[in-house]
């Protein structure tokens, strides 16, 4: 008789929640997600998906809906912030990590998650406050007086996660002075002037700049920042805070005139604080398990936030496929052991900001990792 595979309850549907969702589905696992939001919003935000987590999403089938949209760079291109030097450059064809690279509007990349998780899994307006765990289950206790029992949970609640502060106890982010602001509009108001066939990083001595179209047709632009801020501001950690354009201009004083183009055309903007937080000591206790920012939250700089979330999600699948009847804790256990090395490095080298910046850094092991088919942290290496 064939053995029952756990059940899982998933604790944000978020981008990471929902491709956790999608990779657990795919083998054969009963699974439940529970999001705090009464309703879905459409984030301003533009996102890069790299070759990495394209592999992610061309299992769970996806792919070529996000393409049909997608804007595709020709390059990851960076350049000098005022005369425009190409400082490095690197074409991204398919063919050179066996997947694409897009970027898109985060929108459009986590309504194409939802097609491939049923409504029915998706339980809104349910903010955790609880979680009892027993021997053979965990009792989920909501903010509205529900609960819910599942055989394992997985936290996918982001920075703020609530399962993080249930089973780690709360941390305090590192404030290292520095905030972004972002902005997605129509390239129309630009008047015909072209951004360009790349995504382009201008490097500025003490702040850059990225921008790229999110639409395949080129008719939305999106950038995002990181500028020194006093440190007043640094306790907000929201993405829904406006900025001040005029402020944003003003910080860009200088800088070339295709940077000065794209600011000059935003209408309005967001603004939020670049909070960081240190690698955490363990990522899960015996049934329940983190996943994504809630585990390994870094800056923006790598493009790697959502990414690493993403193959956070084939790995654990992966695991828990090969799980000996009920044991679930070694599963965790061996998730984190093989995802730890990876995330705590990309964590370092994300915050010191370097990242493709000049010379010749090899790329491979980042965007050429496939998490459906990397080989896993045998047994015998679990701490």
């Amino acid at each position: 008789m064939e053995r029952r595979k756990p059940s899982i309850a998933i604790i944000g549907a978020g981008l990471g929640g929902l491709t956790a969702a999608a990779t657990l589905r795919l083998a054969g696992f009963d699974v439940r997600v529970y999001e705090q939001a009464g309703r879905f919003a459409r984030v301003g935000a533009g996102i890069q998906m790299m070759p990495n987590s394209m592999k992610v999403l061309r299992r769970i089938g996806i792919e070529e809906r996000v393409r049909g949209t997608s804007f595709e760079p020709y390059s990851h291109l960076n350049r000098t912030w005022d005369t425009g030097e190409v400082m490095r450059e690197l074409p991204m064809p398919e063919s050179l990590f066996d997947a694409p690279y897009l970027c898109m509007h985060r929108g459009d990349l986590h309504e194409a998650l939802l097609s491939v998780v049923p409504a029915d899994v998706i339980h809104r307006g349910r903010k955790l406050v609880g979680l009892d765990e027993r021997a053979r289950d965990v009792t989920l206790t909501f903010e509205d007086g529900t609960r819910a029992q599942a055989d394992a949970v997985i936290g996918a609640d982001g920075v703020h996660s609530v399962v993080r502060d249930i089973i780690i106890g709360p941390d305090e982010p590192i404030h290292k002075g520095r905030i972004a602001y972002r902005a997605v509009f129509p390239s129309a108001l630009m008047g015909g002037r072209d951004i360009g066939p790349s995504r382009t990083k201008w490097w500025g001595v003490d702040r850059h700049i990225v921008i790229y179209y999110t639409r395949r047709d080129c008719s939305e632009i999106y950038f995002v920042t990181s500028v020194p801020e006093p440190a007043e501001w640094l306790t907000h950690e929201s993405w829904s805070a406006m900025g001040d354009v005029r402020e944003l201009r003003a910080a860009y004083e200088g800088f070339h005139p295709d940077v000065r183009a794209v600011l000059e055309a935003c209408p309005e903007c967001h603004k939020w604080a670049i909070l960081e937080r240190e690698p955490l000591p363990r990522w899960s206790v015996r049934r329940v398990v983190l996943l994504g920012d809630a585990c390994h939250p870094m800056t923006p700089y790598m493009a790697q936030g959502a990414a690493t979330a993403m193959e956070d999600a084939a790995v654990v699948a992966r695991c828990l496929a090969e799980v000996e009847g009920d044991d679930v804790e070694t599963a965790f256990k061996r998730y984190e052991a093989h995802r730890k090395p990876r995330t705590t490095r990309i964590q370092a080298v994300s915050s010191a900001n370097t990242w493709m910046k000049g010379g010749n850094d090899d790329t491979s092991w980042l965007y050429g990792y496939d998490a459906w088919n990397v080989p896993l942290t045998a047994h015998s290496e679990i701490a």
